[in-house]
């Protein structure tokens, strides 16, 4: 990568986009966040995704992080806002990018949770999307796609900022307890910064989409119960039994409908815990990128902050 080249990263504000944003410049490229709010390093341009095309004159890379997420109730206002943002700010987003090259952040929620993810390939169908993040992702990447991008498939993406994945885990313990849906299961997860570099790594890459994660998936069980040790909080993790958390997640779901805010627990955050996912990195590696974090390596940073 050349060190004048100028990327834009949308969604800098954010926990992936701020650490795709912080590599760009320490290979000493000329970054400019692109949102609505600053990002932490380099220029800012001011874009409402959901409402405006973005100025990305002079940008020779777009990297495309900024989403809407969460698990609105079918019907609100959250959910227009997530389509609004993950499908039309794609179709802005190409529209301004012109013929510049464009890497697009997706989502492993992408793929039919119906069909084995054991070893997800990147032709696995789809469809069958539990919620509106999934169906909104897969409607933004089949635009970007189509217009030649390089799409990403990252999978519970993890690392020091996180305001999802972490805290959405912690909140679920309770009286020294942590149920998790259904037995022990394999998973890939994503460390952040395997996702930036692979984020810059893919200007150079073929047009299509890529998962990305860790090397290795992570045994469900003991991965939760040591990023619980490593945030000081001593929880025993136990099993609630498949049937009960789908009827539990479709009462809370039901609840959410008539409230119109997000369920306790879904359908969707059920499936991301209680089947294997997998995710078959060839295609990756085929382009000459490998993932250089692991757990691990999160877990001994996260057990000493003070150091840091």
């Amino acid at each position: 990568m050349s060190s004048r080249i100028s990327i834009a990263v949308t969604g800098a504000s954010g926990f992936c986009g701020g650490h795709v944003a912080r590599a760009a410049a320490a290979r000493g490229a000329e970054v400019v966040c692109v949102g609505r709010r600053p990002g932490p390093v380099g220029a800012h341009r001011f874009w409402d995704a959901a409402r405006e095309l973005p100025d990305l004159s002079g940008i020779d890379l777009v990297v495309h992080c900024a989403a809407a997420v969460g698990d609105p109730a079918p019907g609100s206002a959250a959910e227009a806002e997530m389509y609004a943002v993950n499908v039309g700010g794609t179709e802005r987003l190409l529209r301004a990018a012109g013929g510049r090259s464009v890497v697009w952040v997706s989502s492993a929620s992408v793929y039919d949770p119906r069909r084995d993810r054991a070893l997800v390939g990147e032709d696995h169908p789809r469809t069958g999307h539990l919620n509106a993040y999934g169906r909104t992702k897969a409607a933004g990447e089949a635009l970007a796609l189509a217009a030649g991008a390089v799409v990403l498939r990252p999978r519970a993406v993890y690392g020091p900022g996180d305001t999802q994945l972490l805290p959405r885990l912690l909140s679920r313990v309770r009286a020294g307890t942590l149920l998790l849906p259904g037995p022990d299961v394999r998973l890939s997860l994503t460390a952040v910064e395997n996702l930036a570099d692979a984020c810059l790594s893919a200007a150079d890459w073929a047009p299509g989409a890529y998962n990305v994660a860790d090397a290795e998936p992570y045994a469900r069980d003991a991965a939760v119960g040591r990023v619980l040790r490593a945030h000081g909080v001593r929880a025993r993790v136990r099993h609630l039994p498949l049937g009960l958390a789908r009827t539990a997640a479709r009462a809370a779901e039901a609840l959410a409908r008539a409230g119109g805010g997000e369920p306790a627990l879904s359908r969707y955050a059920v499936d991301q815990l209680a089947h294997p996912v997998v995710l078959d990195l060839t295609r990756a590696y085929a382009q000459g990128w490998s993932p250089r974090r692991t757990l691990d390596d999160y877990l001994a940073r996260a057990a000493r902050p003070a150091a840091d």
